[in-house]
């Protein structure tokens, strides 16, 4: 599975610190919710990216080992993205959420990008970005029962708003997010899901 990017650091051939001195440069000057694929050949890189990623609050998403490479995915996070507070009208609990998925009819619909959906994410999830869910909502029925997931409950909060000025009437956030998801997930080890 190829995951779209909006960046790269060839970082291959050097040692430590340098494929963190050339992420960091990098990450400084780009977008939030820009993904940069690190490629490198250092097998210690894979520890480091991810400690600098959570040390600096960048959004690790993940490593695939690839013919002698290894390209560590990041995403460039917002400032304000873990600390502004989730007011949907309608809340479920990751518990909750587990139950439904085991013994009801639900639509999850996963808002992270889709590198993040592609390293990791929740059997039968759709994934529609929080940027496109607004053109994407004529793609789903206003009488299914939604449930919107992302990393933290922040963005997902966002896009229940959305799609309830669009007139869905049962759609819920799910907190805190896939960050605390104890449940399977599908996820992409060496390039297949």
């Amino acid at each position: 599975m190829d995951i779209k990017v909006d960046y790269i650091v060839d970082a291959k051939g050097l040692s430590c610190p340098m494929p963190i001195v050339k992420t960091k440069k990098k990450m400084s000057g780009i977008e939030p919710g820009s993904v940069v694929e690190v490629v490198a050949t250092d097998r210690g890189s894979k520890a480091d990216i991810a400690a600098w990623s959570k040390s600096s609050g960048e959004q690790y998403l993940g490593t695939v080992e690839q013919e002698g490479l290894m390209r560590h995915f990041i995403r460039k996070s917002k400032p304000t993205e873990v600390k502004e507070p989730i007011t949907s009208e309608r809340i479920v609990h990751l518990e909750q959420l587990q139950e439904k998925l085991n013994n009801e009819a639900i639509v999850l619909i996963d808002v992270r990008e889709p590198a993040e959906f592609a390293m990791e994410h929740i059997p039968n999830s759709l994934s529609i970005p929080l940027g496109e869910i607004e053109e994407r909502a004529a793609e789903l029925d206003l009488d299914d029962d939604i449930y919107l997931i992302c990393r933290t409950g922040n963005r997902s909060d966002f896009a229940t708003k959305i799609l309830a000025k669009k007139g869905f009437k049962k759609v819920t956030n799910v907190v805190p997010g896939i960050t605390s998801w104890n449940g399977p997930t599908n996820t992409l080890h060496g390039g297949d899901e």
